[in-house]
């Protein structure tokens, strides 16, 4: 009989795996922390059977198993394979679940769609784009030449605008990692880009239930819902649909890096759209697009070299300056951007999910620029960590940002320092930081293209991670990802909701927490009241 114990009135039931034990290492919480956290201390304080490596073992291999028949896989690329482009393992993935406490878990979920909306508000608005990240553009290439994309093509948007043929879809992940001091849900950055894994996160949800009917202590029930497989090419199919070219042969474009290796988590999106919508979905580099797509200046229709029209440009690529190798590859940027397919994303989304826009939405009265309505606006704030500009200007004007200098000089540890970046390993901490104050006294324009962070403290749990077939038992920290869908066509919002959630583990040794820049693995929320 599994081991229980009573919290707030609740019967928790526990993992009967030490090892695998998810909330060790978390300090009992004073009273005046909020309630659904405090079953943590009562299970660490409970959990003690240990399997042992023979008990792990089956466990590990019907979990490869289960992936490898599912889908849960990502590509195995290597010249040693007679096809390496159709060589699959299972993607990285915890054995079993993670705790997290329930009401949190739904606060993050009711409020994607207000992320959602504040996206939506903040792409509209070119201006406060364009003059919130001037600065941060004179030391960021990258940024600097999606701004001059999007100014480039203003009055293409304002035309489409005017015409109410603009259709904007938005498909988002915000991020976040439960705060120990604070009990809450702090967030770590809002996606608008390429919002990658939510099909194979969908699948650990399939597997982690397939785990319950092996570890008898775990109460699938506990599991959250997770649709992510079908609201995606929904949300996709929406904005093709509003589009109007489906009845011409109007197809999707997934615009994709060369040689991905996530790319079954994209294709299952793709048998989406077809199985659920008779959506063709075709897969482009920007590369290809700048060689064969064809843009009619009149109608704003691009089409392809067979001759069928773009209803949807769908980007998992485009985030770094590595998919623009040459012009061709920023040129295929502008074309889309001048076209009237939906863009997922525009280059104004793109920009609305920068560091530097995120930092400066927790400025006062900046969030309510937005969302003036202080329900909406005060429920954002709660999940806001501490943000300060690294602008010389700001430091001379705002006496917060000089404290906050100076203590992330202080205390390195309690800090990050973040450029404009998307993708993983970009982060930069210790030294970096301690040598802020020199930079700084030097002029440090340059630091105008990074903000200063809090560091988020989440508690510290014991995972066994499953790589490649082997399993390792390690201390890990978790980060929690909210899906949301968004369609717009003209001032008609045709969806609007949360979409399904992802969980990456990591080793609590690690700063950073991609999959698949290989820092973490795929993991899901296990909720306890």
């Amino acid at each position: 009989m599994p081991k229980q114990c009573t919290v707030l009135g609740q019967t928790a039931q526990l993992l009967p795996i030490k090892i695998r034990q998810r909330i060790a290492g978390i300090s009992p919480r004073p009273r005046n922390i909020v309630n659904d956290c405090r079953i943590y201390t009562c299970l660490k304080a409970t959990t003690g059977m240990d399997l042992g490596k023979e008990g792990i073992m089956p466990l590990v291999e019907d979990a490869v198993v289960w992936s490898n028949q599912h889908g849960l896989v990502v590509a195995l690329k290597g010249d040693e394979f007679v096809n390496p482009d159709f060589a699959v393992i299972h993607a990285p993935l915890s054995l079993t679940p993670v705790v997290y406490p329930r009401a949190r878990f739904k606060l993050a979920q009711q409020v994607m769609p207000l992320f959602n909306r504040l996206v939506d508000a903040v792409a509209a608005d070119e201006d406060y784009l364009e003059g919130t990240l001037r600065h941060a553009a004179q030391y960021d290439g990258f940024t600097g030449r999606l701004l001059a994309v999007l100014h480039a093509t203003r009055s293409t948007r304002d035309e489409m605008r005017v015409a109410g043929r603009n259709v904007v879809l938005g498909i988002h992940r915000s991020d976040y990692m439960l705060d120990q001091p604070s009990g809450k849900f702090l967030q770590v950055e809002l996606n608008t880009i390429a919002s990658s894994f939510g099909c194979l996160s969908a699948l650990m949800t399939r597997l982690h239930t397939y785990m319950a009917s092996r570890i008898t202590s775990l109460d699938p029930a506990r599991l959250p819902a997770n649709p992510t497989l079908e609201h995606i090419p929904d949300a996709i199919a929406t904005a093709a649909t509003a589009v109007g070219l489906r009845e011409q042969g109007g197809v999707v474009v997934m615009v994709v890096q060369p040689g991905e290796r996530n790319a079954y988590d994209q294709q299952w999106i793709q048998l989406g759209l077809w199985e659920r919508h008779r959506l063709r979905t075709v897969r482009m580099t920007l590369g290809d697009i700048a060689a064969s797509a064809k843009l009619d200046e009149t109608t704003g229709t691009v089409t392809l070299a067979n001759g069928a029209p773009v209803c949807v440009f769908y980007f998992r690529a485009g985030y770094t300056p590595v998919d623009y190798p040459t012009e061709a590859e920023w040129a295929a940027r502008e074309l889309i951007e001048r076209s009237n397919a939906a863009k997922c994303p525009t280059v104004a989304y793109q920009l609305a999910g920068t560091k530097k826009v995120q930092q400066d939405l927790a400025g006062p009265g900046v969030l309510e620029r937005f969302l003036p309505d202080s329900r909406d606006s005060g429920l954002l704030r709660e999940f806001f960590a501490g943000l300060w500009s690294l602008d010389p200007r700001d430091l001379t004007t705002d006496p917060g940002v000089a404290a906050a200098v100076a203590d992330a000089v202080a205390r390195p540890e309690a800090y990050v320092l973040k450029p404009q970046r998307e993708g993983g390993g970009n982060n930069l901490y210790g030294r970096s930081i301690v040598e802020l104050r020199a930079a700084l006294a030097a002029g440090g324009e340059q630091l105008s293209a990074y903000i200063l962070m809090q560091r988020i403290l989440p508690p510290s749990n014991r995972s066994i991670l499953v790589r490649n077939g082997q399993w390792s038992e390690a201390e890990t920290l978790s980060e929690l990802g909210i899906y949301g869908t968004f369609v717009r066509h003209g001032d008609a919002v045709l969806r609007n909701q949360q979409s399904g959630h992802l969980v990456r583990t990591k080793t609590s040794s690690s700063n950073e927490g991609g999959v698949a820049a290989g820092f973490a693995v795929l993991d899901s929320p296990y909720l306890v009241d």
